[in-house]
Formats: structure tokens, sequence, C-alpha cells
């Protein structure tokens, strides 16, 4: 592989008409990953009580979860199916048939009859189109990306390729719009029984429009000449990972670049929303609009640090962003308790509560996919601690001794109607009772966003996303760069999904499970610190500046 540089760039011309569709074409993909994330999301409840009603409430949303979760699993695999297939057939029909089976999966959702009619061949369908779903990202991301940056001119991939990643706006609120229009139309109960299947049916227009724009375009002309020359790869798969100098790079995309930039994007979008809503008891209402308003007023920052990653370079800003929001973490998160909700926080700082047991039956609360059903006592009062928001220790008792908590002085026994008894004695110790907690952050409206406790929030959770722009914006150019143009899409959509979607997309439930281990609100932070530290040092060691490799030549 030879890489040729170019020299001085010269001035970026104006973008074409041509060039406008295929950003505008290679972006819808993203927005159908985004309207399907918080469509799902938002609806697991709903989704788990229609297609696991056989089971127990918890289960049920569990086992929704999990099908949810399925679909990140997947992805890396999806990546390199649809990897070979764009570096062997093209970049255009590979994506067209991804975006396919990605729309025409979600919309079956909507017409796919629930457990009550078809018994258990609902639930096993729906994990199916989750995976379809999952398979078809793994290899939409890559190939949008590689499309517009083989049609970019050279200086400005950055910024072409940075408006891919600005959907996540427009794909949070398409499914904002829906759920509520179709809510507010057919109302809760029909909305429950029926009416959460409408959001998933009119996700076919997407699919549509999305469609019918990429017919109309032309393949990459990097490919296309690379297929006149007769340069394509035979063998994608083998020369992006069975050859050491390719698949070495391969590993230094993944954890020089894009383990730090998932687990920041998922800690600046989805960890923030569950922290909101599970810890610090933000109804969901308020939660959603928080994060979408950070979005709306972060959003553009996507085009900024992609624009700049061409002025001064892909590593400086990714790297930069992991190692300020590595250094942030646990200063803003604190912020973000202060202000959203500070009954909590004083009771936090104030009330000392301990679980003291004979540590022989303690158990590990470390549970990230939900699954265990615990019955020691220790780890039955230690879980509903954690699902209080209670800041707690562990003590060890004498060997054989019952389980106590102690909430500063006052010493309670476990008991069958323990959890009763216990939120009576913290919510009298100082610990905020959720339903009439009047600290708590609250919007009454869409725009209720100009009373300060709402503003500061609203603040913090744009500087998370400020970090998410930092490392998402440029990170498209920086994969399709690091790669020869003949094993591109499949070498750079398998680091990408990798660090996604399990570095990041595992991410909200097992820093919750790093929590209710501990028994500290804050622990879990030090899941995406850990890894975006190493991002930053393994990046600033061994990943390359690309910005100026003329990707057209490099095969």
């Amino acid at each position: 592989m030879s890489v040729t540089t170019a020299g001085a760039a010269a001035k970026p011309r104006p973008m074409s008409r041509e060039e406008k569709k295929v950003i505008f074409a290679s972006s819808l993909g993203t927005v159908f990953e985004w309207y399907d994330f918080y469509l799902y999301g938002s609806l697991a409840a709903i989704i788990g009580a229609q297609f696991f009603s056989a089971y127990p409430p918890a289960t049920r949303d569990i086992f929704a979860l999990l099908a949810f979760a399925a679909g990140f699993l997947v992805r890396p695999f999806g990546a390199i199916v649809f990897g070979r297939i764009g570096d062997l057939v093209g970049r255009k029909y590979t994506f067209l048939v991804t975006i396919l089976i990605m729309g025409l999966s979600t919309f079956i959702v909507g017409i796919l009859p629930n457990a009550a009619s078809i018994g258990i061949a609902a639930p096993i369908i729906l994990i199916g189109l989750r995976l379809l779903q999952g398979l078809a990202l793994g290899g939409e991301y890559g190939g949008a990306a590689t499309y517009v940056a083989e049609h970019a001119p050279h200086g400005r991939r950055g910024f072409y390729t940075s408006w891919i990643q600005t959907t996540a706006t427009l794909g949070l609120f398409l499914s904002l719009i829906v759920i509520l229009f179709t809510r507010t139309i057919v109302g809760e109960q029909n909305f429950a029984a029926w009416g959460w299947r409408v959001p998933f049916l009119v996700s076919i227009a997407l699919l549509g429009i999305s469609v019918w724009i990429r017919l109309q375009l032309s393949e990459s002309p990097t490919f296309q000449k690379m297929k006149e020359e007769g340069t394509t790869s035979k063998a994608p798969l083998s020369e992006a990972f069975a050859k050491w100098g390719n698949l070495k790079v391969v590993l230094i995309a993944l954890f020089g670049l894009v383990a730090g930039q998932g687990v920041v994007w998922y800690t600046g979008q989805f960890y923030a929303l569950f922290f909101l809503q599970s810890i610090l008891k933000v109804d969901g209402y308020t939660s959603n609009l928080l994060i979408a308003w950070s979005l709306v007023f972060g959003t553009g920052f996507f085009v900024f640090f992609g624009w700049l990653s061409d002025k001064i370079g892909r590593k400086p800003i990714i790297l930069a962003g992991c190692l300020i929001a590595a250094a942030s973490y646990f200063p803003l998160f604190n912020m973000i308790t202060t202000y959203a909700n500070p009954a909590l926080e004083k009771a936090i700082q104030n009330i000392r509560v301990t679980v003291v047991s004979d540590p022989a039956n303690c158990g590990s609360l470390f549970n990230p996919v939900g699954t265990r059903i615990y019955t020691q006592p220790c780890d039955l009062a230690r879980d509903f601690l954690a699902k209080s928001s209670v800041k707690y220790s562990t003590e060890a008792g004498p060997a054989g001794s019952p389980v106590q908590l102690k909430i500063n002085d006052t010493v309670i026994p476990y008991t069958p109607d323990f959890n009763k008894t216990a939120l009576a004695a913290l919510q009298t110790a100082g610990y905020p009772a959720a339903a009439t907690n009047k600290d708590v952050v609250k919007m009454a409206h869409p725009f209720d966003i100009f009373r300060p406790q709402v503003a500061a929030v609203i603040g913090l959770l744009f500087i998370l996303v400020l970090f998410v722009t930092m490392v998402y914006g440029p990170i498209a150019a920086a994969l399709v760069e690091l790669f020869p143009a003949r094993i591109r899409y499949t070498s750079m959509s398998l680091p990408y999904h990798i660090g996604n979607g399990w570095f990041g997309g595992l991410l909200p439930a097992t820093a919750f499970a790093m929590v209710a281990a501990t028994g500290d609100i804050y622990y879990g932070l030090w899941y995406p610190i850990v890894i975006a530290l190493m991002t930053f040092v393994i990046g600033l060691l061994f990943v390359p500046e690309t910005k100026d490799r003329n990707i057209d030549h490099w095969h």
C-alpha cells in the first residue's frame, strides 16, 4: 500500500448540487438509525408488554431491552458482511441494500402481531427483525461515510462527512414528534394498545424518499476508477484482517480513535438521559426535552469540528475531546445533580447509609444485562438502595449476623417489608420522595427553557454534547483516510461498529451496574473515563494524522 500526500491544497470550491444530493441521501440512513433508536428506546415498556406478555412485568422489560441490545451486538458482523460487498460490488448498491433492509425491518415491527395473537413466534420474529436492523446498520454507516468522503474535494472531507453526524437531532425530533402527535390523537389507552405501531409504520415514508434519491446517485468516483483500472480487491476480508499491516491499522483505529469516541458519544447523550431519569428521578417528559434542547444547541458543532479538522487535523480534535471529557465528567455530573435535583444532592452529602451484613451473604450486584434474580437479604437491600438513588456503603458484620440498614444513627433490621420501612426511614432522614419533590427540575412545556434551573441543566448537557461533537464530527473522515480505497468499506466499518455498538452501546447498562455494585451514583463514570483515557494515550502514540492524504490515489 502506498500513501500519497497532496501538496498545497487549492482553495476549496463551493459544494455542487450533486454533492449536496450525495450528502443528503447518505445522511437519511443515519436519520433512520436515530429514528429507530429513539422509537424503540422510548417504547421499550410497551413493546415488552406486547411481545413478552407471557412473563412478569420486570422480566418483560429485561427481554425488551435485550432485544434492543441484540441490534448493537450484531453490528460488527454487518460491517464485515456489507463491507465486503461494498468493496467488491460498489458503495452505491451496497448501502442501497442496507437501507432497504433497515427500513423494511422497522416497518414490519409496526405490523407484527403481538404475543397474544401468535404466541412465542412474536418475540422470536421481533428479535429477528432487531438482528436484521443491526446487520444493516453495520453496513450503512461505513457505506455512507465512504461514499461521501470519496465524493468530497480534497481539503473538505471533514466538512462534508460531518453532515452525516448532524442527523442525530433530526432522528430524535422525528421520533419525539411522531410519538407525541400519535399519543395526542389516539389517547394513552389506545396508544398502548395499538397506536405505538404508527411511528414504526410512518418510517416507510423515510424509506421511500431515501431509496428514490439513492437510485438517482452515481457510483463513488474512487470506486468507479478502481473498477476501470481493475484494482478493486478480490478478497477484501483477507486483505483487511488477515494481513498484519492492515489489521494493525484496524486495531489502532478501534482503540486509538473509535472506542473513546463511542463512550464519549453515549455518555453525552444516552447515559446523560439515563442519569437524569433513573438516578436523579427527573420525569421522562422533562428528561427527553432537556436532552433534545442540548442537541439543538450543539448539533451545529458537528459541522464546525468537521470543518476545523480540515484545517488542523482529525487527531488533535478527537483526542482533545476524549481527554477533556475524561477530566470533566465527575464535576459536570455533580453539577447536573446540583441543579436537577438539589434535594437528592443534599441527602447524599448529609445522610450516611450503611448496609451491615456477614460478607459471606453479600454477592456482586454487577448485573449489566439485568437478568439476575437476587435472593439474599444483603443483595436485595443493596439493589433496593441503588434503584432508589441512595448512596450507601457496605460494612462487614459478624459471621451469621442478620442484615441491618444504618441510616445515620437509626438501625433498621431486614424484614419482609424492608423496602417500605427503609423508604419511610430514608425520607424521614431527608431523602426526597419522588412524587412530592418540588426541587427536581421539571419543564411545563417544550419551550420552558428560560427559568434558571432548566437553563442551567441544559447548559451542562450542552457541554456534554460539545464533547460528543468534538469526537464524532471528524471521525468519519479520519476512518476513511486511514484505509486504502480497495478495502476501505470493510476496514473502517468494523472498528466503527465495535467502538460504537459494543464499547458505546453497552455503556448505559454497564455504568448503572457499576453504580448498583458500589452504591455510588457517580461510580459508573469510571467506565467512559478509563476508555477515553486509553484512547487518548493509544491515539497519541500510534494514530497518524491523515487530513492531507489523497484518498483517490491510495489503492
